[in-house]
């Protein structure tokens, strides 16, 4: 087992009204004690649109607290980078980025055991909540997504708790590489083949299919800009 970071803060949010008729939770907050999670995430955190977000395989979300400093290099000392949250994150920590992190890697925090299951595909309820017309895109053509993690050991996590992995299967597959060629639009066969041999979850396998079948890259417009366009 080895230490690959540090919880700095553990985040929950409740679905509210959001804008374009739509509704959200990203707005988390930092909740103080030990938070319970299970196989759906914790038990006091809510997802306002299930269809998306949430679910066994989207259970908890991590963001880097190393990406902050950069964003506000790139678009101003915004006061919403000012606490950990931004980004609608379950997780904030430090020492673990999707360069460094591989899929499928187990982690133990505190006494939940977790799954590295898939990095994050932005959507435009970022724009809004940033008030950056791009802000889904930049996150996606940066990398700069955070993950999601599948619970498999239920149990309680806290702020200063280390981030242990515990084991890696596919350590020739960090998060950045696989995301990297699905956000590029990698149609490489070989890179592709490559992809569709991982135990993806559904939606990126699927992904990774078509594009084998297809040699088309997907439309994204509808997930990076929805109604924001308008």
């Amino acid at each position: 087992m080895k230490k690959l970071g540090v919880v700095n803060n553990v985040l929950a949010g409740k679905t509210v009204a959001f804008a374009h008729g739509a509704q959200s939770a990203i707005d988390k907050q930092v909740v103080s004690g030990r938070q319970h999670a299970t196989e759906l995430g914790f038990i006091n955190d809510e997802q306002g649109d299930p269809r998306f977000h949430g679910g066994i395989q989207k259970a908890l979300h991590i963001y880097p607290s190393e990406h902050y400093p950069v964003w506000q290099h790139e678009l101003g000392d915004k006061a919403i980078f000012q606490t950990a949250g931004a980004f609608g994150e379950n997780l904030s920590s430090t020492g673990v980025t999707e360069a460094s992190i591989c899929l499928k890697d187990k982690i133990r925090i505190g006494s939940t055991l977790l799954e590295v299951s898939q990095g994050r595909m932005p959507c435009w309820k970022l724009n809004v909540r940033f008030d950056q017309h791009d802000m889904a895109r930049r996150l996606q053509d940066t990398l700069r997504t955070g993950w999601y993690f599948r619970v498999l050991e239920d149990g309680d996590i806290g702020t200063g708790d280390e981030i242990i992995l515990c084991e890696r299967p596919y350590p020739d597959w960090p998060l950045a590489r696989i995301m990297g060629a699905v956000f590029t639009g990698c149609l490489d066969k070989q890179e592709l083949s490559e992809l569709a041999g991982l135990p993806l979850v559904e939606s990126w396998g699927n992904l990774v299919e078509r594009r084998l079948e297809t040699g088309v890259v997907e439309d994204w417009e509808m997930r990076l800009v929805g109604p924001t366009a308008e």
